[in-house]
C-alpha cells in the first residue's frame, strides 16, 4: 500500500508538471512525456494500492476461518498416490544400481551385539530378539520388520556397507506388499532436516511431503493432505544418512525423534555405527523401541562366488587367478575392500562391466586397502563413461544422451563435490537452481543490466530519432534490472497451474478483485483529473484510469498470483520437470508482460506519442515488466549463470544435460528434484583431490 501511495503522489506531481509545461510551452515533447508519466504512475499507483488493500482484507477474512478436514476417502486416495510416486521414483534407481543383477549382493545382516545401542529386547519385539539370522532375503526382512512392536529399525554400518541399499530395498518391498491400512514408507535425506526450523519430526515430514510430492496438494484431494497424512500417522519415514549431520545436530535429531514419536509411529533410520554410538552416548538414551542391525563382512568365498556370477561366460583368463587368490586369502586388501557392498560394486563397475584385465587387482590386492580403494575410485568415472556410450536413437534410461570426455566429467564432478562441501545447505543435495549460488551474481547482474539497458536505449533512440531520449531510458532500465534481478539467484523454482476444477471460486475472486481495483482507479482518476480539468475531464480520467487499473491488476498481479505456485508439476518431482515447469512459468509471465505492453502502448497514444513509439516501446517495457513479475525466476538465474561457469571450465554449457547423463551413468542418483552422488565416499574422494585417471599407481 505504501508503494501505491508513493506512486499516486508521483502521478499527481507529473500531472501538475504536465499542465504547467503545456501552459508555458504548448504540447511539446517534455509536456507529453510528463503526461505519459502521470498516466502510467496513476495506473500503477491504483493497482499497487488496490493490491495492498485486497491482500489485507483477505488476510483479515481468513485469520479465523477453520480449515476443512479431509475425508477418509481423501486420505486413502492420497496414500495410494504417494505410494505410487515413491515406487516410481525408486524403481529406476534400483535398476540403475544393478541391485538385483544377477542377484542381490550376499551381504548378511543381524541384530547388533552392542547392547548400549538398542532398547530392551522385550520392548522391541515379543518373544525372540528381532533379526537373529545372518543371511536373510528382503522378503524375510520385511516380515521381521512388520513383526516389531513399534516397527522401528536402525540400520548401522561402516562407509559403503550397503545401509542405503538395504533401506531402499526394504522400502520397495514394504510398498509392494502394503495393505491399505499400512503406512506409506518415504525415503528422506537427514541432511535436509533443520531442527531449528522444524523441532518436531512431524513438522519436517509435512514440509518435505509438500515440497517433494506436490501431487498431494491437488485440489481434488482436499485441503491440508500432507498435514493430515502425518498427523494421522500414515507415513513411515525412512531417514537416510544421519551420520552426515554435525555431532550436535545428530544428537538433537535423536532427541527430537524420541520426543516426537507416538507409540504407533514407525521409523527406519540409517547411520554409520561410530556416529550413532557417539550420539547415543551424548544424549544418554537409545532410539526408543527400535531394533538395531549391522552388516557382517562378506566372506571371500561369498565375494568370489558373486563375482563369478557377474562375469560373462567367456571372461579374461586373469579372472580365475583373481578368484582363486581371493578364496585363498592371498590378496588381503582386495578381500577387505570387497567385504562391503561399495567395494564390491567398485570392482564390478571398474573391471567387470568394461571388460578390463583385472591383473592390477592381484598386485594392489596385496598392498593397502586404502590405496586399492582410491585406485578403484580413480578408475570409476572413465570405466562408466567408456562402458556406456551415448544412445543413438530414442532416449534410454541407462545410456547417456551426449558424449562427454571422461577427464571433463571428472573435473566437473570434482567442482560440484567441492561446492557441496562449502555449501551452507545439505552437503549432499545438488539442485540445478543452486548452480546460480556457486558463483558471485554481481558480474552476471551487471552484464545483464548493461545488455538490456543498451537494447532499450537503442530501441527508443531508433523509434524517436532522438538519441538523447534513449540514453536516460537505457540507463534507467539497466539500473532497474541490476537491482530487481538480485533475488533471482536465491529463488526456488515454481510452476503454473491453470486447473479450473475446484478453483473456479478463486478465479471469480480474481475478477471481483479486478473490479474493485478498477473502481478504486476510477475514483483516483476522477479526483486527479477534476483538479486540473473540471468535471468533463474528471469523467474521462475516471474511465481511462479505472479501466486500465482493473485490467492491469487482473493481468499483472492477481492472475499471475492465481497461476504461480512454489511447487512443481503434479507428479513425482524430478530435476528436469522442475526446470521445465519454471521455464514454462517464465513464458507465461512474458506473455502477461506483452499484454501489459499493449496497455502501455495505449497509454502512450493517449499521451499523443507516435503509434510506432507507443506500441513498440510499450511492448519492450512490457516484456521487461513481465520478466520481473512473480517470485520464481530460478530458470532465468540458471540460464544467466551457466555460461559464466562454462567459460571458466567449471561445468559444460549444457549443465542440465550433463547432470542427467551423470545420473544415467550411475555416478549420481536422483532424490526428488535433487541430484546426489551415488556414494558419499566418491564425493569425498573427489572433494579431497583425485589422481589422474590414467595413473597406474594406486
Amino acid at each position: 500500500m505504501i508503494l501505491g501511495l508513493l506512486l499516486l503522489a508521483l502521478s499527481t506531481a507529473f500531472l501538475l508538471i504536465a499542465q504547467r509545461l503545456r501552459g508555458n510551452l504548448g504540447a511539446g515533447t517534455t509536456g507529453v512525456t510528463a503526461g505519459l508519466g502521470s498516466l502510467v504512475t496513476a495506473v500503477g499507483g491504483a493497482v499497487a494500492l488496490g493490491n495492498g488493500l485486497l491482500r489485507y482484507l483477505t488476510w483479515w477474512h481468513r485469520r479465523g476461518a477453520p480449515a476443512a478436514a479431509p475425508s477418509s476417502e481423501d486420505i486413502g486416495r492420497a496414500k495410494d498416490i504417494l505410494a505410487g510416486l515413491v515406487t516410481q521414483q525408486w524403481r529406476d534407481e534400483t535398476v540403475l544400481r544393478s541391485l538385483c543383477d544377477p542377484e542381490p549382493m550376499p551381504l548378511p545382516w543381524r541384530s547388533t551385539g552392542r547392547r548400549e545401542l538398542a532398547d530392551h529386547p522385550e520392548i522391541i519385539a515379543e518373544g525372540a530378539v528381532a533379526f537373529p539370522g545372518l543371511d536373510v532375503h528382503i522378503e524375510d526382512m520385511a516380515r521381521k520388520f512388520r513383526g516389531l512392536r513399534c516397527r522401528r529399525l536402525v540400520i548401522l554400518g561402516g562407509p559403503g556397507s550397503g545401509k542405503t541399499t538395504l533401506a531402499v530395498q526394504l522400502m520397495l518391498e514394504l510398498l509392494r506388499t502394503r495393505e491399505p491400512e499400512e503406512q506409506v514408507p518415504v525415503l528422506l535425506s537427514a541432511g535436509r532436516w533443520d531442527d531449528r526450523a522444524h523441532p518436531r519430526l512431524n513438522d519436517w515430514l509435512v514440509a518435505t511431503l509438500a515440497a517433494d510430492y506436490p501431487a498431494l496438494r491437488a485440489e481434488r484431494l482436499g485441503q491440508a493432505i500432507p498435514e493430515a497424512l502425518v498427523a494421522r500417522g500414515e507415513v513411515l519415514p525412512v531417514i537416510d544418512g544421519v551420520d552426515e549431520l554435525p555431532d550436535g545436530v545428530r544428537a538433537n535429531l535423536l532427541n527430537a525423534l524420541n520426543r516426537s514419536m507416538h507409540e504407533t509411529d514407525q521409523l527406519i533410520l540409517t547411520c554409520r555405527t561410530a556416529q550413532f554410538a557417539e550420539s547415543v552416548e551424548s544424549i544418554g538414551d537409545v532410539l526408543t523401541a527400535a531394533a538395531v542391525i549391522e552388516p557382517q563382512p562378506m566372506t571371500p568365498d561369498a565375494v568370489a562366488e558373486y563375482l563369478r556370477a557377474c562375469l560373462p561366460p567367456v571372461a579374461s583368463p586373469t579372472w580365475p587367478r583373481v578368484l582363486v587368490a581371493l578364496r585363498a586369502g592371498a590378496v588381503p586388501a582386495l578381500a577387505e575392500v570387497t567385504s562391503t557392498s561399495l567395494g564390491l560394486w567398485l570392482v564390478r563397475a571398474t573391471y567387470i562391466a568394461p571388460r578390463e584385465d583385472p591383473a592390477p587387482l592381484l598386485e594392489l590386492g596385496r598392498g593397502s586397502a586404502a590405496d586399492l580403494h582410491d585406485h578403484l575410485c580413480d578408475r570409476l568415472i572413465p570405466a562408466l563413461v567408456g562402458a556406456r556410450p551415448p544412445a543413438d536413437g530414442p532416449t534410454q534410461p541407462f545410456r547417456p544422451q551426449h558424449a562427454w570426455p571422461a577427464e571433463h566429467v571428472g573435473r566437473w564432478l570434482t567442482y560440484l563435490s567441492r561446492q557441496l562441501v562449502q555449501s551452507e545447505d545439505d552437503p549432499r543435495d545438488m539442485a540445478w537452481w543452486h548452480l546460480a549460488r556457486y558463483t558471485p551474481s554481481r558480474p552476471v547482474r551487471v552484464v545483464t543490466g548493461i545488455t538490456i539497458g543498451i537494447l532499450v536505449g537503442m530501441t527508443f533512440a531508433l523509434l524517436t530519432g532522438e538519441p538523447v531520449t534513449g540514453l536516460p531510458l537505457g540507463l534507467l532500465a539497466a539500473v532497474v534490472v541490476m537491482v530487481m534481478i538480485g533475488s533471482w539467484f536465491t529463488e526456488s523454482p515454481g510452476h503454473a497451474d491453470f486447473q479450473l476444477r475446484g478453483r473456479a471460486s478463486a478465479l471469480l475472486r480474481v475478477l471481483r478483485d479486478g473490479l474493485i481495483v478498477g473502481a478504486l482507479g476510477a475514483v483516483i482518476g476522477w479526483m486527479m483529473a477534476y483538479q486540473v480539468g473540471g468535471a468533463q475531464a474528471a469523467v474521462a480520467g475516471a474511465r481511462e484510469i479505472g479501466l486500465l487499473s482493473g485490467i492491469g491488476f487482473v493481468v499483472v498481479l492477481s492472475l499471475i498470483r492465481w497461476v504461480e505456485h512454489p511447487t512443481t508439476e503434479a507428479t513425482a518431482r524430478s530435476p528436469r520437470s522442475t526446470l521445465r515447469a519454471d521455464r514454462n512459468l517464465t513464458v507465461i509471465r512474458t506473455v502477461s508482460g506483452l499484454v501489459v505492453g499493449l496497455m502501455f502502448g495505449y497509454i502512450g497514444q493517449k499521451a499523443q506519442l507516435a503509434p510506432s513509439v507507443a506500441i513498440v516501446g510499450g511492448l519492450v517495457l512490457g516484456l521487461l515488466f513481465g520478466l520481473m513479475l512473480g517470485s520464481h525466476h530460478a530458470w532465468l538465474a540458471y540460464t544467466l549463470t551457466v555460461p559464466r561457469l562454462a567459460t571458466r571450465g567449471r561445468l559444460p554449457l549444457r549443465a542440465m544435460g550433463f547432470l542427467e547423463d551423470a545420473h544415467r551413468l550411475g555416478l549420481l542418483r536422483a532424490e526428488g528434484p535433487y541430484y546426489q552422488f551415488r556414494h558419499i565416499e566418491l564425493q569425498e574422494h573427489l572433494a579431497r583431490g583425485r589422481r589422474a585417471a590414467n595413473d597406474p599407481r594406486p
